[in-house]
């Protein structure tokens, strides 16, 4: 697959391929899910509940990514190339490789333009910059490891392309970004639509087209 270069075989395998690594994934995955949603429900605007998945961006990016993880259980002692892969799946995966990257960069992005509200070495930065921004980089190795078991399609990418830039205009148009030290401004709001685009390249690199075995050739 495509994404095998990034990450040697033998890792992904490992990670992926044993019950016991992959187990501590999910369970990581499920801790930094719960520490996300916390803080955003500290923050939560009067938003429709259904709307939360949009407010709760980096939650929302692990979610997927531990659905797509899950996926994997039932494949246990067999090889991750022989990993279920169906269509849902493929909108499974393209959506978790689209979220994880987009928000591990915007992360990164966000507390950057701004370094000096952040950046530091004291005790209280080494959660409000170097914590998190070392936890969301870590969505993009993520999302290398993912894109090794999954694929794509051209709709599936132009699905998490538009959903990507809806997340956009839910958070700077209509002011639901994540809570910031600063205004976003004009640069972030660019900065953000253009990791949209970014993200969905990056995942149509990453990720091998899908070939539906039910259709013949």
């Amino acid at each position: 697959m495509a994404s095998a270069r990034l990450i040697p075989d033998r890792y992904v395998e490992y990670y992926l391929g044993n019950a016991p690594s992959l187990v501590w994934l999910l369970v990581v995955n499920a801790a930094a899910f719960l520490v996300g949603v916390r803080y955003y429900v500290e923050t939560m605007p009067a938003i429709s509940t259904f709307l939360w998945p949009l407010y709760g961006d980096s939650p929302t990016a692990l979610a997927l990514g531990t659905l797509s993880l899950a996926t994997l259980l039932p494949n246990l002692g067999r090889g991750i190339d022989d990993a279920p892969l169906n269509r849902p799946l493929v909108y499974l995966h393209t959506l978790s490789v689209v979220w994880l990257v987009k928000f591990g960069l915007w992360t990164a992005v966000a507390l950057n333009l701004r370094p000096d509200l952040y950046f530091g070495f004291g005790l209280s930065s080494l959660w409000s910059y170097w914590g998190i921004l070392v936890t969301h980089l870590g969505f993009v190795v993520e999302a290398v490891l993912i894109a090794r078991i999954g694929a794509t399609t051209r709709g599936a990418l132009a699905f998490a392309l538009v959903l990507a830039f809806a997340n956009d205009v839910f958070d700077y148009v209509f002011g639901y970004h994540p809570p910031l030290r600063y205004d976003p401004g004009a640069t972030l709001t660019a900065a953000s639509v253009a990791i949209s685009v970014v993200s969905v390249g990056l995942a149509a690199v990453m990720l091998d087209r899908y070939r539906d075995p039910t259709v013949r050739k």
